[in-house]
């Protein structure tokens, strides 16, 4: 249990966004299931809410944030618009980003979601290049960039944390340790066990938490990106925390045993998280059931929304592929 945590109006916001988010991807994985209107690979973040969730509140909203293909939990932690964002996963005009990213590549600037990508790794030497926009231009300022334990072992992300603390740049490196990188659990592709280990060897504090504990994950975002914003470099932050589900929806986890798969439903995030704001007066029962309410109503109204949404025009296929430089004829 973190020694500070952060007020009662912001947990009972964390456990609205969890909520939000999980009813979002179950309802993804019915429409993949029901092979209704989704296209393309759906990968979902079930397990990893209050990691997701609780980083990003954490966050100031002028702060950047580099995601990967786990990213519906950090853009809709953001208030990224959910109907765009379903609309986006249908491949509608409507979307974040016309219909054209799909669920894989989604961007959204107006709530400094920089990038997310489906490259294994990619993310963290992008967010470099942001941080070092922010530390160039003097910004208070900084960049997260989340990345999974498989990712970890990248070339890229070693040279992008290198980079970060050789240059001091204002960047919180952000490991969401699921356990699974793929078909492979950790213990097979991670010879230290864990991630956080590395970042003396980059010159940044490291820090191990329960990522499926949203008030610890809050206080040591809170705390990391503190560290950032002062001006004394990076830091990375390890949250372990699991993938309850496949890879993506067409995988089934025929690899993973049944008794993990029990042991970490125990862990539930949001189960817990709401036993304990409950427990201690903050909620009520009530109050949690009108949270799930309004959850599944807004992500009905998103698929609605999206189901309707017209697909691109035939002629958009040429736009938005090249713009004119700001620096052109001088």
């Amino acid at each position: 249990m973190p020694t500070s945590r952060p007020g009662g109006e912001i947990r009972r916001q964390m456990l609205a966004s969890m909520i939000l988010v999980r009813a979002f991807e179950n309802r993804l994985s019915k429409l993949v299931a029901d092979k209704d209107d989704v296209l393309g690979m759906q990968i979902l973040a079930t397990g990893q809410e209050a990691s997701s969730v609780a980083s990003v509140q954490a966050l100031a909203p002028e702060d950047v944030i580099v995601s990967n293909h786990r990213s519906h939990g950090h853009l809709l932690a953001r208030n990224a618009d959910i109907k765009a964002i379903m609309a986006e996963i249908m491949g509608k005009a409507t979307g974040v980003n016309r219909g054209k990213s799909g669920t894989l590549h989604l961007i959204v600037p107006e709530v400094n979601a920089l990038m997310t990508s489906t490259v294994v790794g990619a993310g963290p030497s992008m967010a470099a290049g942001a941080a070092f926009a922010q530390q160039y231009k003097g910004e208070r300022a900084i960049t997260a960039v989340f990345f999974g334990d498989g990712a970890a072992a990248e070339g890229n992300v070693h040279e992008a944390m290198n980079l970060a603390g050789v240059w001091k740049l204002p960047l919180l490196f952000i490991c969401e340790n699921n356990c699974w990188a793929g078909a492979q659990a950790l213990k097979e592709h991670c010879a230290v066990g864990n991630i956080a280990v590395r970042a003396s060897s980059y010159g940044m504090p490291g820090k191990l938490v329960d990522g499926n504990d949203a008030d610890e994950v809050h206080s040591a975002v809170s705390e990391l990106a503190e560290y950032c914003r002062s001006g004394k470099g990076p830091a990375l932050l390890e949250a372990y925390t699991y993938r309850m589900r496949g890879h993506g929806e067409h995988d089934h986890q025929h690899y993973v045993a049944k008794e993990e798969l029990e042991l970490w439903a125990a862990k539930d995030p949001i189960r817990i998280y709401r036993a304990r704001l409950v427990q201690e007066g903050l909620l009520t029962e009530e109050n949690v059931r009108v949270m799930e309410r309004d959850a599944t109503a807004r992500v009905e109204e998103a698929v609605r929304f999206a189901t309707e949404s017209p697909f691109p025009a035939p002629e958009a296929a040429v736009e938005d592929v090249w713009v004119q430089s700001p620096w052109a004829g001088r």
